[in-house]
């Protein structure tokens, strides 16, 4: 580990604890069990608990001794919101960047960004009409009954899910399935491909764009940076919108050629592509993806375990933060030699 979160977030627990009679576990150990559920990939709550029961390694690393009582999973659950609603883990994300030998790590000028889709804890079952109708029906085949969904004009102007109302029908491009999703998105500083920025967003079309800008605001500090980013980005308004931010877009040209035989017009030009620059924000952005695997498969969020926008955008930025604390000592130790 190469900082306590206890440290640095030690002013945002105090306000944290409970001041209640209810079973109670400290917040620092609270999001020490979190961060070793993206670490180890571990599936559940209630199996996290097993581990602590019996796993020395993990007791010290939480903060447990040798005969003190694993938690209960349900009070674990219940306790986990206070961290929801303190935002603990975007200050963590940010603490992790502020060490001094971290912010070497950095360039503070040359960013890549992207976005992904998180699958939601919810059935395309319960993608239902919105004013209610023949769906609402109970199916004669029990609780999860069959549905066919053939012929059927589903959107998320009509429909929305009863499971999960923040979850939204996507897809990412043509030939793919849509399902219910959230978008994921993540800021990297190309120096040497740390997270440095991430949030989550209802799936639209837009919503990589909108949440690029917001990211990039947050992390420009008043100087002229550059930012890296796929053909998805090449949106005129996007493109316009970082120029006024000072903000030189090393996006990929999106050339492909319309219904009309035309191609695509595209607001990056040679005052942008000519410089050496360019060519190498379009190799590094690719290194965002490293990202995103990671948080999928060993931080176990290809599909959420929780519902609702807050939760999950709590959860993704939570283990964009275990991602980059994986790989700190690492680039730490190679800075040093």
């Amino acid at each position: 580990m190469v900082l306590s979160p206890d440290l640095v977030l030690s002013p945002d627990f105090e306000r944290l604890y409970s001041k209640t009679d209810r079973p109670s576990i400290a917040p620092e150990k609270l999001l020490r069990a979190l961060l070793l559920q993206a670490f180890y990939t571990i599936r559940s709550e209630r199996q996290l608990m097993e581990q602590l029961d019996y796993n020395l390694l993990f007791r010290w690393f939480v903060g447990l001794s040798m005969d003190q009582r694993v938690w209960d999973a349900t009070v674990y659950s219940k306790n986990r919101d206070r961290l929801v609603a303190g935002d603990v883990a975007a200050r963590l994300l940010q603490a992790v960047l502020q060490g001094e030998r971290v912010r070497r790590l950095l360039s503070d000028e040359h960013f890549s960004v992207d976005g992904t889709l998180i699958e939601a804890w919810a059935s395309m079952k319960s993608f239902r009409p919105k004013e209610g109708g023949d769906d609402d029906a109970p199916g004669s085949g029990g609780r999860n009954g069959e549905r066919d969904f053939r012929g059927e004009r589903r959107s998320n102007a009509t429909h929305a899910s009863s499971t999960d109302a923040d979850a939204r029908l996507f897809r990412k491009g043509q030939g793919q399935s849509s399902r219910l999703c959230f978008m994921g998105h993540l800021l990297m500083d190309n120096a040497n491909a740390l997270v440095v920025d991430a949030t989550l967003t209802r799936a639209s079309g837009t919503a990589e764009r909108e949440a690029a800008l917001a990211m990039v605001r947050r992390r420009r500090k008043g100087r002229r940076v550059t930012l890296g980013a796929d053909k998805a980005y090449d949106v005129t308004d996007f493109v316009d919108a970082l120029r006024a931010l000072t903000v030189t877009p090393h996006i990929t040209i999106d050339g492909h050629v319309t219904k009309t035989g035309k191609r695509r017009k595209t607001r990056i030009d040679r005052r942008t592509t000519r410089h050496a620059g360019y060519a190498a924000s379009q190799r590094l952005r690719k290194r965002i993806e490293k990202g995103f695997g990671w948080i999928k498969t060993t931080g176990g969020l290809a599909k959420t375990r929780h519902r609702g926008l807050d939760r999950v955008d709590w959860m993704f930025t939570l283990t964009a933060a275990a991602y980059n604390l994986v790989r700190l000592p690492k680039l730490i130790a190679e800075a040093t030699t």
